[in-house]
């Protein structure tokens, strides 16, 4: 029934994305783990205005998002949020994260984000409160593919953190 859940909302969310007002509040977070090169990457798909709102409520109310004069200051607060809302434990270690960058599709931004040096997941602990200070009813979808194994779960603010074990 989980499944079905996950499902829906990854469709919904991708629907819902060809719309300039959306009433949903969805992120969806792949998670790979690629050990040829020993890093797990990361993809966060976020709506622009939700993130835009989020930047503005914590560290400047006037910024403006993915438009031509774009401040080079944005990716600077998108590292801030995310290393203040979201966190990773590899093993039972808390892992460094990078942020990569970001590019925008329509109405969505796209957030890649990397922890290298990674040899072996025995265990993986996500959180994720991304854009939970925005909305109450805000749902992250969060798909893995960790070790050849696919999984998916929606974490939310009463479910912040999943652990996932790999022996």
């Amino acid at each position: 029934m989980n499944y079905i859940k996950v499902v829906f909302l990854g469709l919904f969310f991708t629907l819902s994305s060809f719309t300039v007002f959306h009433k949903y509040y969805v992120s969806v977070t792949q998670v790979n783990y690629v050990p040829e090169e020993k890093a797990v990457q990361i993809i966060s798909r976020l709506f622009v205005d939700d993130i835009e709102r989020a930047l503005q409520n914590n560290y400047n109310d006037t910024l403006v998002i993915a438009g031509k004069n774009e401040p080079e200051i944005v990716n600077t607060y998108l590292k801030k949020y995310f290393n203040s809302r979201f966190s990773v434990k590899i093993n039972g270690q808390s892992s460094n994260i990078n942020f990569i960058g970001k590019e925008y599709d329509g109405d969505i931004m796209k957030c890649y984000l990397e922890i290298p040096n990674v040899s072996q997941v025995y265990s993986f602990e996500i959180t994720d409160a991304i854009l939970f200070d925005i909305d109450d009813s805000q749902k992250n979808i969060i798909k893995t593919n960790i070790n050849g194994k696919q999984k998916s779960f929606i974490l939310d603010t009463d479910s912040k953190k999943k652990v996932l074990n790999f022996n």
